[in-house]
């Protein structure tokens, strides 16, 4: 990914896209060529020296079965959105501005390691849904189920787990405009109802730095 000095994420970005992370693309390179699923995953930081991401495919998505060559790779996407020139104040100024695009996304690479094991696989259902049934007024359970129903079900599924190596981030988030543009893509934002964009901008504040 190329990302410049401006954009870099810093370590709390990072974290955080990590844990609220509640889907990801997995890219594989196998014999076949590349394959590529969008999945439910989880971030298990206790999971090696960088942690994990875990994650289930149907036992019929052949990105299971295919053996990855070298790095597997997750994509992770934060919020991102559109930023039209008309809410920097130095349009009025200058002149001399463009459309751009913000956003926030992870590239976390890594070894992949199937599991095949009914129980590895129950533990993940559940703290899958244990992480986003929480706070629901009637939350779901797992115990909810038939027993002889979840068995079946997690016949059919197959475990993948991501131990990290690296992970390369990017913040894109109008850190190289002056502050009062800046604050107009921030106040913008909450104004068209994309709260989570007005918040990423004010976790990566930036000091000013000139247009690249």
């Amino acid at each position: 990914m190329y990302i410049s000095a401006h954009f870099s994420a810093g370590d709390a970005e990072v974290r955080a896209l990590l844990d609220g992370c509640g889907a990801a693309d997995l890219v594989t390179s196998t014999p076949r060529g590349l394959i590529a699923t969008f999945l439910p995953v989880l971030y298990d930081p206790d999971a090696g020296e960088h942690g994990a991401l875990l994650a289930h495919v149907a036992r019929n998505n052949d990105q299971w079965s295919e053996p990855a060559q070298g790095e597997s790779l997750f994509i992770l996407h934060g919020p991102d959105a559109y930023v039209t020139p008309s809410w920097y104040p130095s349009k009025a100024e200058h002149g001399r501005v463009v459309p751009t695009w913000n956003y926030l996304t992870a590239h976390v690479y890594g070894r992949l390691v199937v599991h095949d094991d009914p129980a590895w696989l129950e533990s993940l259902v559940r703290r899958l849904t244990d992480k986003h049934e929480a706070g629901r007024r009637d939350p779901w359970s797992v115990d909810d189920t038939p027993p002889e129903f979840i068995a079946g079900q997690l016949r059919a599924i197959v475990g993948l787990e991501l131990v990290i190596t690296r992970i390369e981030a990017k913040a894109k988030l109008s850190q190289n405009r002056p502050a009062a543009d800046r604050d107009g893509v921030a106040a913008a934002y909450l104004a068209e109802g994309a709260p989570a964009m007005a918040e990423a901008m004010r976790g990566a504040a930036r000091p000013d730095a000139p247009e690249r």
